[in-house]
């Protein structure tokens, strides 16, 4: 009997994926361990790897196919022996199945590169006028505007017309608007009050939101698995982590002599960063209830110390993970993240290199932003937003005196991390950034 090929598990959280390649076509034979297909899943595009033997008898799923559910079939793959005339006789018999693959396949490439058919690389504006989304209409009196019919339906729905986007001719509501609100579920009835739909807020579709824009024109830019899940985990984030924040300024100059004496002595070439992961991580070995995340049931202190740092890619973010920082030496951390860095933007990292950790950072300080709240990336229970060093006033000793001052604030899971051990987090991280001689032990 033919032998399924199921839609793997490429990662923890994948519950479906775009079939971005097929690696083998119909006909062709297969052997254990042939790449048969590139799946891209919320973070990477990834090689999937056959296990069984044999020859690609049906394709199920064509190239470019998103929302492909983790475990639907995708392909039939004949044994040996089988011709095509089994694939007739498996539509009304028992299909064996090949268990899908627990995220052990191996990165192919980014998703910027590697989907089979990208938008066109100069999307036209989308014209003004009766073929784009208006705004509502109303007239200077309140008067909403909209077509008998779909007044009727509305009413007949008891729908409050102030809560619906009408996309006709200069944002009247039509019959389709009606029937579309409709089809959401059960609205406020007419007359009672309602909020008129914010721009950018709740599950808006792309006509919605450029009618609540004055439907201006623009160009679309493709929603890749990795933006969606990156839309999807912060919004999660905000919604179910209670964030607070705290924020110190530390004194770099020390640091940042000691990194250009180590430059010019020993050809070592270290990044603020390097020094800031090291300070987190050996903080975090002095303050271990800032390393522990949330679950229902208790809190997890973590026995390691794995910092995740996120890495900005032209379509989202990604954290590749520094295992062990606090037991490693300045060189060996700036090396790791270097080669973690360039690895990620050609979207070649490992599963277990990108997913874990048990603490972040994230620094914008390259940019030039002074400071900023980080969003906690769950389930860590802290995150550090590292900002800019720049040289401001400060007083030192009653006077005066010019500083090079980097200003951090750390998001908290208040579930977690309570304000005082925050702030013991901090002082502690304060203490080894400004007396960089700790971390060069």
């Amino acid at each position: 009997m033919p032998i399924e090929l199921l839609m793997p598990a490429l990662s923890p959280t994948m519950t479906e994926g775009k079939l971005a390649k097929w690696s083998k076509k119909e006909g062709d034979p297969v052997k254990a361990g042939d790449v048969i297909a590139e799946i891209e899943t919320d973070k990477a595009t990834m090689e999937f790897e056959a296990v069984d033997e044999g020859t690609l008898g049906r394709i199920l799923v064509p190239e470019g196919a998103e929302g492909v559910k983790v475990n639907q079939p995708i392909a039939l793959l004949l044994e040996d022996g089988e011709d095509k005339s089994a694939l007739d006789k498996a539509a009304t018999s028992p299909i064996k199945k090949t268990e899908a693959p627990k995220a052990e396949a191996k990165p192919a490439a980014a998703q910027t590169g590697s989907a089979p058919a990208p938008a066109p690389s100069q999307p036209s504006p989308v014209p003004r006028g009766r073929d784009a989304t208006q705004s509502v209409a109303r007239g200077g009196n309140g008067r909403i505007f909209i077509s008998p019919l779909a007044r009727r339906l509305a009413e007949q729905a008891k729908l409050d017309l102030r809560a619906i986007i009408g996309t006709g001719p200069h944002g009247r509501i039509v019959k389709h608007d009606v029937e579309a609100a409709i089809a959401k579920g059960p609205s406020r009835a007419a007359g009672a009050p309602s909020a008129a739909p914010v721009a950018g807020g709740g599950h808006l579709s792309k006509q919605q939101v450029a009618a609540l824009a004055g439907n201006a024109p623009y160009t679309e830019i493709p929603m890749t698995g990795m933006r969606r899940t990156v839309a999807r985990r912060m919004t999660e984030a905000k919604q179910t982590v209670p964030h607070f924040y705290l924020t110190i300024d530390c004194d770099i100059g020390e640091l940042l002599q000691a990194r250009t004496e180590l430059a010019e002595m020993a050809s070592t070439k270290l990044s603020v960063n390097d020094f800031v992961i090291k300070a987190a991580a050996l903080a975090l070995r002095k303050v271990p209830r800032a390393n522990a995340s949330y679950s229902d049931d208790a809190i997890l202190l973590w026995s390691e110390v794995n910092i995740a740092v996120a890495v900005a890619l032209d379509d989202g973010l990604i954290t590749p993970i520094i295992k062990n920082a606090d037991q490693k030496r300045l060189p060996q951390i700036s090396a790791e993240m270097r080669d973690l860095g360039l690895r990620a933007r050609a979207g070649k990292l490992k599963l277990t290199e990108f997913q874990g950790g048990t603490f972040s950072i994230s620094n914008l300080g390259m940019y030039g932003i002074k400071d900023f709240a980080a969003v906690i990336n769950p389930p860590h229970g802290c995150i550090l937003a590292i900002g800019a060093g720049e040289q401001r006033a400060v007083v030192k000793n009653g006077a005066l005196a010019v500083a090079s001052v980097m200003s951090c604030t750390l998001a908290c899971d208040h579930r977690v991390v309570d304000g005082a051990v925050g702030a013991q987090y901090l002082a502690e991280f304060k203490k080894i950034i400004e007396h960089p001689s700790v971390l060069l032990i």
